[in-house]
């Protein structure tokens, strides 16, 4: 049962785009110093930013925008060959610091009220487990956000978005970096979602995908590398994602 949901309205959202679906759910965290200032700065018109909910570290939800409604919390995006995401999406802040002000674990309160709050969501909306996605996936070149630290595996075994099971975490030996080798890598990323060149050598566009990539499926190894380990988790993720999940 979702948690009690407060409403702190933001004037920043418009209409969607009309007879469009809402199919990708994108999670985020504040990246400010307090829930305040972030809630502030989500209602602020000057700031023309805004999502449709935040989750508090204790739990403790508020929306902000109807979800027939457009948030302004994306931006610059792509997934699964569609960009300008804000108009087929819904968008979770989750309280944190993030990078810049002090990243620290989500507490159990926390990430127990995202999911409930995701399966409440999913069960109005037609979004497939492959579209339940992180800001840095639909913005790799921009963001970091949830990040490492957030946890995807707990949310995915509670029916949150794809996690690939009995695949090999370790090994971040064997980085391949030849055009040949990484052909399958980048079809693989392409297949999931990414928007990722189909040919080339190891670069540092290829090497922003896979950071983003690791931040949600690899957070024990965010290196940039495609490391034998990685490569497993992609084989993993990417098949899950063709079977339609």
């Amino acid at each position: 049962m979702t948690s009690t949901i407060r409403e702190k309205p933001s004037p920043n959202h418009d209409e969607r785009p009309p007879g469009g679906l809402v199919d990708i759910l994108i999670l985020h965290y504040t990246g400010m110093r307090t829930a305040r200032e972030a809630i502030d700065r989500l209602r602020d018109p000057e700031a023309q930013v805004s999502s449709h909910y935040v989750v508090d570290e204790d739990g403790a939800i508020l929306r902000l925008v109807p979800e027939d409604r457009r948030a302004w919390h994306a931006g610059v995006s792509y997934w699964r060959g569609h960009t300008a995401l804000n108009g087929r999406s819904i968008g979770i802040e989750i309280v944190n610091p993030g990078h810049e002000w002090g990243y620290r674990d989500f507490p159990a309160l926390q990430m127990a009220a995202v999911c409930d709050l995701c399966l409440s969501i999913l069960s109005r909306h037609p979004i497939p487990a492959r579209n339940v996605v992180a800001h840095s996936d639909v913005a790799p070149d921009r963001k970091e956000d949830p990040g490492e630290k957030f946890g995807w595996e707990d949310l995915a075994r509670n029916g949150v978005g794809l996690w690939p099971t009995r695949v090999p975490g370790t090994g971040t030996t064997g980085a391949i970096r030849d055009a040949t080798g990484l052909r399958p890598v980048r079809a693989a990323l392409g297949g999931i979602g990414y928007r990722v060149e189909p040919e080339g050598p190891f670069d540092p566009a290829l090497a922003i995908v896979l950071r983003a990539f690791q931040r949600h499926w690899r957070p024990e190894a965010v290196t940039g590398l495609a490391d034998r380990g990685t490569v497993a988790r992609l084989e993993g993720v990417a098949a899950l994602a063709k079977g339609g999940q």
